[in-house]
């Protein structure tokens, strides 16, 4: 689907050696039986379910322990198999076992010809133990605060929230940080009786990888690390970034819309109409048009722009827009009752990240300073989000940010879209020049959020590092192929939670 490799010479190069390299590949890899009690999923009878028990807190082995789920897609070919290929989708808060699940949608018939994919549910997500939260308070919470008494009430609110759901979720929502799911990462690998394995990041699954290669780099075979976390940023440079990276994909949706007929608002100054539009959303006057009842806060556009750019959805996104932009009101509905939904971003970010703001001052500058580098979208939906979310908790987090540090580990192929809305591809620059001795980065140069299926050439070097451990050039570069796009989705009732990005910002299940 995209276009050549340039620096390693054309799709043709790489295809022969992902050919000419099986047989080297596949002698080096010992499976041995492994401990889990494997049996057909409900879901997906094709795919075998299990589980493996870990300790809550690592620091004490002996003390609580809580079932992380697993599934596992048996290599197609089990004469030609590798060895085991552990996914992480994201999130954080995405589930690993649904990955499973659907393993032939997001890599090729060659990558599961030769390995177990293995999908888990990290802790704190999907079927492994859980964070949950009471969405009738969720849906509570405090607008953005605009002054001092705002930003203590907010921060009162965040510790209520953490309280809930801390006794909803029980300890492990105060042990979901990477680094504790690195150590169970690890003792899957035991689990499954491999002495090496391979593993495939996406986004916030990213750091998952990295941190495993710091700790257990003598343990990887291959690594493929898709759309990357940067953990060594601070709380400005964090929302700098993010507030970049959502611009300029908006940009680039203007100048989709400018050059492509068949976009709604084909003939507008995109730019301009979109600022009218935040504008008429802030006094209240813009309204669902599937849910006439409700009203569309300026957020609200935001946030959904920024999860069409992951995609790029830029046709569903356009008509959404002018769809919304034309809805009139009706009278409202009464709200729903609460239950408890899955929350797990804050519990998993605000303990791998120290992004704090102490008062309504810093606060307000940081929010000036990200208006400035994102006047359309207001900043980063994702910085925002994430900042807002740890305002009041606090401070001393179990795994605070750090320069990466891999000492022992192979060749980590790195892969990053150059218009990734949410995971900068500035971050994987810094993370790159942070491991250069062990990383390779290969860069799309198109738009959404996750690089291997964009093109063929994405695909093509990625298959030919799993199957081979051949690695492309460094700085190799993968050109953009304009996006093709199927049935609207600004049809279809879109899910809100006014709370701000539905969980899993970055790696979020629809966008593949």
């Amino acid at each position: 689907m995209r276009s050549m490799i340039r620096a390693v010479g054309g799709l043709a190069a790489v295809v022969a050696l992902v050919a000419g390299g099986a047989g080297f590949a596949s002698a080096g890899q010992e499976h041995r039986g492994g401990s889990i009690a494997w049996k057909p999923c409900a879901e997906a009878a094709s795919v075998d379910c299990g589980s493996i028990r870990v300790p809550v807190d690592w620091s004490k082995p002996r003390g609580e322990k809580i079932d992380l789920a697993v599934a596992r897609r048996k290599a197609t070919d089990p004469r030609k198999r590798i060895g085991v290929l552990l996914i992480n989708p994201g999130g954080p808060g995405d589930s690993g076992v649904d990955f499973a699940f659907r393993a032939e949608q997001a890599l090729s018939p060659q990558v599961l010809e030769r390995f177990d994919v293995i999908g888990f549910d990290p802790r704190g997500v999907g079927r492994s133990q859980p964070v949950v939260c009471s969405l009738e308070l969720m849906l509570r919470q405090p607008a953005l605060p605009a002054n001092q008494r705002e930003f203590d009430a907010f921060a009162a609110y965040n510790r209520e929230l953490a309280a809930d759901c801390r006794a909803r979720s029980g300890p492990v929502f105060d042990h979901a940080d990477t680094k504790s799911v690195v150590r169970d990462l690890d003792a899957l690998r035991t689990a499954l009786g491999e002495r090496k394995i391979n593993y495939y990041g996406i986004s916030y699954g990213t750091l998952i990888g990295q941190q495993y290669a710091e700790e257990f780099g003598r343990d990887i075979r291959t690594m493929v690390l898709d759309s990357n976390i940067d953990h060594s940023t601070d709380t400005r440079r964090f929302n700098e970034v993010t507030a970049a990276t959502a611009e300029d994909s908006f940009l680039e949706f203007a100048r989709w819309c400018d050059r492509t007929t068949s976009c709604a608002l084909h003939g507008q100054d995109v730019p301009k109409w979109w600022d009218a539009l935040l504008a008429r959303a802030d006094r209240g006057e813009v309204f669902d048009h599937v849910d006439p009842s409700r009203p569309v806060s300026s957020r609200e556009i935001i946030e959904t722009a920024f999860f069409s750019f992951y995609v790029p959805d830029w046709a569903g996104l356009a008509t959404w827009l002018v769809a919304t932009s034309a809805a009139s009101p009706v009278t409202a509905k009464a709200a729903a009752a609460d239950e408890a939904v899955p929350n797990a971003f804050a519990a998993v970010f605000c303990q791998d990240y120290a992004i704090r703001v102490k008062d309504y001052r810093e606060y307000a500058a940081l929010s000036t300073r990200v208006n400035q580098i994102a006047p359309h979208m207001r900043g980063s939906a994702l910085g925002i989000f994430a900042t807002a979310g740890c305002i009041g908790l606090p401070e001393k987090v179990r795994n605070p940010q750090h320069r990466l540090d891999i000492d022992d580990a192979p060749k980590i192929l790195m892969l990053n879209s150059l218009h990734d809305p949410s995971t900068s591809h500035e971050w994987a620059l810094t993370i790159h020049r942070q491991s250069r001795d062990t990383t390779v980065l290969v860069t799309y140069e198109g738009w959404g959020h996750t690089a291997y299926q964009r093109s063929d050439c994405t695909k093509a070097v990625t298959d030919a590092y799993l199957l081979t451990l051949r690695t492309p050039r460094d700085g190799t570069r993968c050109a953009a192929v304009e996006p093709q796009f199927g049935p609207s989705v600004a049809t279809t009732p879109r899910p809100h939670l006014p709370t701000g990005p539905r969980p899993g910002i970055p790696g979020w299940a629809t966008q593949r």
